[in-house]
Order: C-alpha cells, then sequence, then structure tokens
C-alpha cells in the first residue's frame, strides 16, 4: 500500500533549538539555511517558534499567512510558502503570540504535518526553527526531524537548560543523537563549553554528544538584524559567516555520504500513521 511518504525526496531534516533563548538560535536557522543555498542546495527553512515567531522580522518580511492558516481546510502549504531566493530558498513562516499553537494536541499537529509532508519532500534540506525550552510542542518537532542541533553558549544558563532539554528529549522520546554549536564564543571558549556539557551529559545521561562546530562572537550579526538583513548576504567576509558556512559545509557532506539511509527516513518521521489520517 502506497503511503504518504512514498515520494518523499531524499530531504535532510535538520531541529536547531535551544535550552533557553537568547543564544542566537534563529539567526544561526537562518544563516546556515542561506549558506546551504549559496553551495546549490534546496532548502526550506520553517519557522516553529509558534509562540514568538520572529524569522520574519530577520528577513524584513511581513507574510500574508503563517502556520496557522494551515489549519484551515482551504489553505495549502503553497498558500504559505515565502520565497526568499529564487530556485530554491524558502521560507515557511509561523505566527506569533498564538497560545493554542504552542500546546498543540495530536489532531492539531496531525493537520498540519499532513499538509507539509509533501511540500517539504521537494527541498534538500528541511531546517526547522525551534522554540527554546521544552514545552510538548518544542519537543514534538524535535523528536520528529532526522537531526538535531543543540545551539549553547558559554554561559552557565545556557548550559544547565540545554542539557536540561536532552535530558528531557532522551527519557521522554528516547533520543540520545545531539548535534552541539557553541555560539559567541572563541574557539579556545567553545572547546571548554563543549567539554562541559559534554561530560555531564556521559556521566548523568549516558549519551556521547557531538561537536558541531563553533561561531565566533562577531558584530556583524548585530548589525545585520537591526538592519533586517540575513548575515550572509549583509557580511559574508565576516568571521561570524564562515563558521556558519563550514557548519553547512558539514551537513552537506553528511548528506551526500548518506543519501540511502536519509531516503529510507521521512523528514518528519515523528508520523508513520498519517497515511491512515487521510493524508
Amino acid at each position: 500500500m502506497k503511503g504518504a511518504f512514498d515520494n518523499v525526496a531524499k530531504t535532510l531534516s535538520v531541529a536547531v533549538m535551544s535550552g533557553k533563548g537568547g543564544v542566537g538560535k534563529t539567526n544561526l536557522s537562518l544563516s546556515m539555511g542561506q549558506a546551504l543555498h549559496k553551495s546549490g542546495s534546496s532548502v526550506l527553512l520553517m519557522d516553529c517558534d509558534l509562540g514568538l515567531a520572529n524569522m520574519d522580522i530577520l528577513l524584513g518580511l511581513s507574510p500574508e499567512k503563517n502556520l496557522q492558516d494551515l489549519l484551515r481546510p482551504d489553505v495549502t502549504p503553497k498558500d504559505v510558502v515565502v520565497p526568499i531566493e529564487s530556485h530554491g530558498l524558502d521560507f515557511l513562516p509561523a505566527a506569533s503570540g498564538v497560545p493554542e499553537l504552542v500546546e498543540m494536541d495530536e489532531d492539531m499537529q496531525a493537520v498540519l504535518f499532513g499538509k507539509l509532508v509533501e511540500l517539504v519532500g521537494g527541498y534538500e534540506f528541511l531546517i526547522l526553527d525551534l522554540g527554546a525550552g521544552i514545552n510538548k510542542t518544542v519537543l514534538s518537532f524535535a523528536a520528529m526531524t532526522q537531526m538535531r542541533v543543540v545551539i549553547v553558549t558559554p554561559e552557565p544558563t545556557s548550559l544547565t537548560d540545554s542539557y536540561a532539554l536532552m535530558k528531557v528529549l532522551k527519557q521522554q522520546h528516547g533520543i540520545d543523537d545531539f548535534l552541539v554549536v557553541v555560539n559567541q564564543a572563541s574557539h579556545s571558549e567553545a572547546k571548554q563549553t563543549f567539554e562541559r556539557l559534554f561530560g555531564a551529559c556521559q556521566k548523568f545521561l549516558g549519551i556521547t554528544i557531538r561537536m558541531l562546530g563553533a561561531v565566533r562572537h562577531d558584530k556583524s550579526v548585530v548589525e545585520a538584524v537591526r538592519h533586517q538583513t540575513p548575515l550572509m548576504k549583509f557580511a559574508p567576509a565576516s568571521n561570524a559567516a564562515k563558521d556558519i558556512a563550514a557548519v553547512a559545509a558539514k551537513f552537506e557532506r553528511f548528506r551526500q555520504d548518506n543519501l540511502e539511509l536519509i531516503a529510507a527516513t521521512p523528514p518528519l518521521k515523528g508520523f508513520p500513521d498519517l497515511h491512515d489520517r487521510g493524508a
């Protein structure tokens, strides 16, 4: 029997998340998407911070529709998707200040992702910018993607909250594979920060996290936000842009080396029964 995922392309889905806000997660998600697109990959950026969506602000956009509209029967994903660049860099905006979306029940999730499943399969990369913290919807998004990237900074609160996020995902969803990017840090600070988090996860959670990269503190990031222009366009030669491009290159290599495995796994694998719900 053919299901909803039979015609899905070789899409690598990546959830970008953090234990606390203010660590640069959305900037990194957007910049990584642009770096992947610049190197020739098709990318769908999905703003999944359903309570406090702000990727549209970083892009200087005012979308007419968002994820909330997809819950209506007459709205399709193509009605909501906003092209950022021609030929394969698109944006799926979220709503801000809509409490019912933050704690979506399973029926709402099934409606939303039943519509999205065919759309996301048309891209080589799906990047989900999740909200900070451990609410139910964040955990659901994180559990359904193929890879998870935790953004941390050298601040003790960032480390503590990121540890808590991984702990809950392991306890509630059995997830034990996490990649880490240390943001706003020198290479020595990033190494020390990762080692502290690595030690805690190995000792108390029994999981081995992996270092994906570090992004240096860079005033260009703040200036790009003020100008509502993505960093990779505003300052492509900046240290932060170079570091993010290096992280993106790792994802490209991983995808190329694992196409068969990726093709066998739906990009939104949290709903294997979607076709039974009428998707």
